[in-house]
């Protein structure tokens, strides 16, 4: 059975999947130093506590490791990518990291680590918004079944609710578990906030339309047009459309 630590107050949910357990531990006391807020961390061992234990109880953060008692750990994010929290890899594969963000991991810490570098990717998770990442491909859940679909075909993203919408170039849509803020944090930083329901690739931007009345919008491939918020329009020109 897994450990479990918890702050004496309700905050972030941490999951740490890592079969060593002198090094869940050690995970779990830096973490909970680092944190500058209340947590509940628990820790397990396999690949199915892991599994069912997220099934049951939503959390923000998983700490992985991709090497857990001969089981691999692309399994959890081959089938959880999709999800709403966020994923830091753990592990003595290197060599697995550009794979690993390929699948949207918030960061890759290579074992042995130190405090300062795993405070580090813990920054990456507290920190505002910021686009930079890797991803190459976005997981969904549909009728059941989990899908892969490669980012490049995704010619926007709008938010709904909690959740984001993929709005993909041959017209069609479909909903992801993370919301706006979420996938910002993983996606490349040619994807920008545009509106505050409206991140874009800007490669896929063809130009600014502006309406009387100070209303601007963007023209992307097939001459499909979202809008482009007042308070973003001076940012996007001057990074973007700058001459």
């Amino acid at each position: 059975m897994g450990n479990h630590y918890q702050n004496p107050y309700t905050g972030m949910k941490i999951l740490i999947l890592e079969d060593e357990d002198i090094i869940a531990k050690r995970l779990a006391r830096l973490i909970t130093e680092i944190l500058d807020q209340p947590a509940t961390i628990s820790c397990v061992s396999y690949l199915d506590e892991a599994l069912e234990q997220m099934s049951k109880n939503s959390i923000d953060l998983l700490f992985l490791d991709l090497n857990l008692n001969g089981e691999n750990g692309f399994e959890i994010l081959e089938q959880m990518a999709g999800e709403s929290f966020q994923t830091i890899i753990v592990s003595a594969n290197e060599d697995q990291a550009i794979h690993a963000f390929e699948y949207g991991v918030l960061d890759f810490v290579p074992k042995p680590f130190g405090r300062e570098r795993l405070e580090k990717a813990i920054g990456k998770y507290l920190q505002p918004e910021q686009p930079g990442g890797q991803t190459k491909f976005l997981t969904i859940k549909k009728r059941g079944r989990i899908i892969s679909i490669k980012l490049e075909d995704v010619l926007y993203i709008q938010g709904a609710s909690t959740y984001s919408e993929l709005h993909f170039k041959n017209g069609s849509k479909d909903l992801h578990s993370k919301s706006l803020s979420g996938l910002m944090k993983i996606l490349p930083s040619s994807y920008q906030r545009i509106h505050k329901s409206h991140i874009v690739d800007m490669n896929s931007v063809k130009e600014i339309a502006v309406k009387t009345g100070g209303k601007y919008s963007l023209v992307l491939e097939n001459d499909v047009r979202i809008p482009l918020g007042r308070s973003y329009y001076k940012a996007i020109k001057k990074k973007w459309f700058s001459e």
